[in-house]
């Protein structure tokens, strides 16, 4: 079972500055020759990944660090929807990193081919802890309908899928998504779930209350099996918990 925490700041800004400090103090307390991080897509990292490039450019060991993604629009890498592009614009771009530690989902292939592709990068890099690959570090995000990585609500059977990588589909859409799949994030050492805003204030209220309509959400059955999870949540998305 999980370790779980939560940690509600007064504002975003806040919730930023101490998750890019967690993240910092665990690669320098961190004794392994290499550090394996998996960043999130969508709008809420963007700020945290300028605040890393800003604060700890020059005093993290990057040549320790490979990041990874736990999903991929399928798009071009130069594209604005490219989960890739805004980590490059905003992180990579700025720091002193070896190009070979950067592993990217390569949206711009077939689907089906690039999440086998993918499985077998992470297959040949990471460490197992039983069946499953070992992520040091997971970075998520939330969705106003409870998804996280591309597991989408109409998509829980991900959570139970024996593959490293699946091909998903947006609801509403129909864009497909490469991601990690359920038994691949909660094999992870750490999960750090980062929410920001008052409209993921109802989806979290329901996560953290145990509610029955929280079974219906992605999110709610992420759970490091022997790992610690984690939230970093604003003021605004924790004002419904009761």
């Amino acid at each position: 079972m999980a370790t779980t925490e939560v940690r509600i700041f007064d504002s975003p800004k806040d919730t930023y500055k101490t998750l890019a400090k967690e993240i910092y103090q665990l690669t320098l307390n961190s004794n392994q020759p290499r550090f394996d991080i998996v960043l999130s897509g969508g709008n809420s990292p963007a700020n945290l990944f300028s605040r890393i490039a800003k604060k700890y450019s020059d005093v993290i060991s990057w040549d320790r660090i490979h990041f990874w993604w736990g999903d991929e629009r399928c798009v071009p890498p130069e594209s604005e929807n490219s989960n890739y592009k805004m980590a490059n614009d905003l992180l990579l771009s700025r720091i002193s990193i070896p190009k070979e530690n950067i592993h990217r989902i390569k949206g711009e292939n077939v689907p089906e081919e690039e999440a086998i592709r993918y499985a077998n990068e992470i297959e040949t890099n990471l460490n197992y802890r039983g069946e499953n690959p070992v992520f040091d570090l997971v970075i998520l995000g939330l969705g106003e309908d409870g998804h996280t990585a591309s597991i989408f609500p109409d998509q829980l059977e991900l959570f139970e899928e024996e593959k490293i990588c699946a091909v998903s589909q947006h609801p509403i859409t129909g864009q497909k998504r490469i991601t990690l799949t359920g038994r691949v994030l909660n094999n992870s050492s750490r999960v750090f779930f980062l929410v920001i805003g008052g409209n993921k204030a109802q989806r979290i209220s329901e996560i953290m209350n145990d509610d029955e309509a929280a079974k219906l959400l992605p999110a709610y059955y992420i759970s490091p099996n022997t790992g610690i999870l984690i939230w970093f949540i604003d003021e605004a998305a924790g004002s419904k918990i009761s």
